[in-house]
């Protein structure tokens, strides 16, 4: 089976919407005390961009949830990594590669909400709201995604075409 790469969102429209996303999230957050969480590892790219487009210093930490691969059973989530940080009564703003289903998330954010931050908003490079299963706030949104199966800028297919400077659709053939 071979594949084919189709640019879907380019490193310029990425690097566009990432500064736009920078100066929403700055603006939102003026002189709160803030921790970014990102969803390992899909979100690396995206966070380490939106960081460098934010106007205040954040403090960082990371999650890792499975809901596909090795071990996991169709529908099952798998937590693999937690926070090291105290999020009680700190403002958090989750950053996720792509918000589909939203099982992940919600999962994510009950399991967040359990350890009373003051807040917690949710910040995506790319949306599918038309693939929701379960209904989960989004605040931040870079792009609405197409029906299409996307790899690069940290999204994967079975850990390959993570480190793509772009986001594209994945033709098998």
């Amino acid at each position: 089976m071979s594949e084919t790469l189709r640019e879907v969102f380019g490193q310029a429209a990425i690097a566009a919407r990432v500064a736009e996303l920078g100066r929403d999230v700055s603006a939102a957050y003026a002189g709160q005390d803030v921790v970014l969480v990102g969803v390992l590892k899909g979100a690396l790219p995206f966070m380490a961009d939106l960081l460098r487009a934010l106007d205040f210093c954040p403090e960082l930490d990371f999650v890792r949830v499975a809901s596909y691969g090795a071990g996991v059973a169709p529908g099952a989530l798998r937590f693999l990594m937690d926070l090291e940080t105290d999020i009680a009564g700190r403002h958090v703003l989750l950053v996720e590669d792509i918000v589909d289903t939203g099982r992940s998330l919600a999962y994510l954010l009950n399991m967040l909400k359990e350890r009373n931050p003051a807040s917690i908003k949710v910040c995506t490079l790319l949306d599918k709201p038309y693939r929701r299963e379960v209904d989960v706030p989004v605040d931040f949104v870079g792009f609405s995604a197409p029906p299409v199966f996307l790899v690069g800028y940290g999204m994967d297919i079975g850990e390959r075409l993570r480190r793509l400077p772009a986001v594209y659709e994945l033709i098998q053939e």
